[in-house]
């Protein structure tokens, strides 16, 4: 499978927001009621992130990984609200294509857009009881900083735990790179 990464444009927000309501739906089945999931449908989510990249492109980077054409995964990063570092938003992938690589790709561009953007740390919340996510972060060298927060999804409050990785400073070794805003970036995942 190939897959390409490149910056994410106005044309792939709804599908954006589809891919964020089934990643979500399969990632939390097992933490939130059905009810709770089916609160935002792809449609509402896909409009959510038009507004939200209407107000932040100019300080925050979406990149999209496609495969065949078709949306596969993407990420969101910006400054974060706390001080000197940057924030990984989202990550998301395809549910039929988790653990394929996709999502470790995305992770990699990303640390170098959050290298970019930040002042040496980065950070990023995951529900406490989604194991899976927090087992990918573990194994990216992300960490628990103690710092939780619940916050409502559907209705529901769910308990949320920051992690931080220090970062290289850009003018320092990278673990990774970000994408020029106008060039693709593509790799091949071995099935």
């Amino acid at each position: 499978m190939t897959v390409v990464l490149r910056t994410g444009e106005d044309v792939d927000l709804l599908g954006v927001g589809d891919l964020h309501f089934r990643s979500r739906a399969d990632s939390y089945a097992h933490i939130l009621s059905a009810e709770a999931l089916a609160t935002l449908s792809g449609a509402a989510l896909g409009a959510w992130w038009s507004e939200r990249w209407k107000w932040e492109r100019g300080t925050h980077r979406l990149t999209v990984a496609e495969s065949d054409g078709r949306l596969v995964g993407f990420t969101y990063v910006g400054p974060s609200e706390l001080d000197g570092a940057a924030e990984l938003y989202a990550i998301h992938v395809d549910p039929g294509l988790v653990g394929r690589g996709v999502g470790k790709l995305l992770m990699v561009d990303a640390l170098g857009s959050l290298a970019e953007i930040g002042d040496g740390r980065a950070v990023l919340w995951v529900l406490e009881g989604n194991e899976r996510a927090r087992r990918f972060y573990d194994r990216g060298g992300w960490r628990p900083d103690g710092t939780t927060r619940v916050e409502a999804i559907g209705g529901e409050p769910v308990p949320q735990l920051r992690y931080g990785l220090d970062l290289p400073r850009p003018d320092g070794p990278s673990t990774g790179r970000a994408l020029p805003r106008d060039v693709p970036s593509s790799s091949v995942i071995a099935e």
